[in-house]
């Protein structure tokens, strides 16, 4: 389990929601949609950071809010384990692309990838952002000259 605090503090009808020990920030419109947007944000930033075996920032508590807010505790369970993933071939079959196209999509950084051990993971989060994108239509077939 990781633990940070956040400030939590209104601007224009938005909660804004600053983690204490990393970059960053998200908001919600409610208390409660703030507290699950920084419980996603914290949750995503550890996920990225041990993918690519960044490290974690040591956790600080007793902060004073700097923007006058209020210090909230925010806790997610994160890991690799907690990433949804599947395997290459498998993204290759839901892309409905050849395995070798999810490696040069990969390569490209149209599709996020971790190495757990021996096995090459991709993320569902960057499939299913390549399935919502606009498929671009083909080349146009040039017409014959007589």
């Amino acid at each position: 389990m990781y633990i940070y605090e956040f400030e939590f503090f209104e601007s224009e009808g938005y909660l804004i929601v600053y983690p204490f020990d990393m970059e960053g920030a998200t908001q919600g419109r409610e208390l409660q949609e703030a507290v699950e947007m920084a419980a996603d944000w914290l949750r995503t930033d550890i996920q990225y950071r041990l993918m690519y075996n960044e490290p974690l920032p040591k956790p600080t508590f007793g902060n004073t809010p700097k923007e006058g807010g209020t210090v909230v505790v925010i806790a997610v369970e994160a890991g690799l384990d907690t990433i949804r993933r599947v395997s290459a071939s498998e993204a290759a079959r839901l892309l409905n692309v050849s395995p070798a196209r999810v490696s040069h999509m990969i390569r490209d950084g149209l599709l996020t990838s971790f190495k757990d051990g021996y096995n090459v993971w991709v993320t569902m989060d960057s499939i299913e952002a390549r399935l919502r994108e606009p498929r671009k239509a083909g080349r146009p077939k040039k017409e014959a000259v007589a």
